[in-house]
């Protein structure tokens, strides 16, 4: 039974760590759906293997209750939104990790435009914003039904249901403007260089070679010039006669 203070994982963790294409693709996973960790891979990735393990054991099924249990797993995919109604246990191989992570209730308000961005549904999801069939979900990673999808909305209580909530207003993009055809660029060319032939020449002017600057050193070793002061001259005193 084990310590139910200790409960067995409810995952399970890739058998080599460093993969380089699993890797790369838990990145591109974690970016596109806004996940916390790579443990919510795991957790999904493990209740993709569980169905693929479980269709491949039916198989080979012949059995009454081998059909009997072919019906109930592809009913239940079926609730998931995972296959058609008229699907076959070849399908359920062919299931890819990202066919789950779209029916994520993370993944659902992001589509139902209740959030701008996968990051938003998360942090409303985790605060009790939104509710299914008149009940609070917390957990991003809870997978819709069919039947629930019409459900997903906000809770009465929260702000968040007046769709005039600044939150809620999803900023129009700029129209993205089409690529020129061949004819403009031609015409645009041409209009360029009818722009560069009436721009004025500048004519070129020979600059005076800038005087160099005396430096300390230069002006001590200069000599001090030194000017002869001239002698007073005496004025003659005329005798008396």
């Amino acid at each position: 039974m084990g310590d139910p203070k200790k409960p067995k994982k409810k995952y399970f963790t890739p058998r080599h760590p460093w993969v380089k294409e699993r890797i790369d693709q838990e990145k591109e996973l974690t970016r596109e759906f806004a996940l916390k960790n790579k443990k919510e891979i795991y957790k999904i990735d493990s209740v993709l293997k569980k169905f693929k393990d479980r269709a491949k054991n039916l198989i080979s099924a012949t059995t009454k209750q081998g059909e009997k249990e072919k019906k109930q797993l592809l009913q239940r995919l079926h609730k998931l939104g995972l296959v058609s109604p008229e699907a076959a246990l070849d399908d359920v191989l062919s299931l890819n990790l990202k066919d789950i992570m779209d029916r994520r209730l993370q993944n659902m308000v992001t589509k139902k435009a209740l959030a701008r961005t996968q990051a938003q549904a998360r942090q409303f999801i985790v605060h009790q914003h939104i509710m299914i069939k008149g009940k609070k979900v917390t957990a991003p990673n809870y997978l819709v039904t069919r039947a629930e999808e019409d459900s997903i909305q906000f809770t009465p209580k929260s702000k968040l249901a007046n769709q005039d909530h600044p939150e809620r207003s999803i900023e129009e993009k700029m129209p993205v403007r089409p690529a020129p055809t061949e004819e403009e660029k031609k015409q645009a060319g041409k209009t360029e260089k009818k722009k560069e032939a009436k721009k004025p020449v500048k004519k070129e002017t020979k600059k005076k070679p800038a005087k160099k600057k005396e430096t300390k050193t230069e002006k001590k070793k200069e000599p001090k010039k030194t000017e002869k002061k001239e002698a007073p001259k005496e004025e003659k005193k005329e005798d008396k006669k």
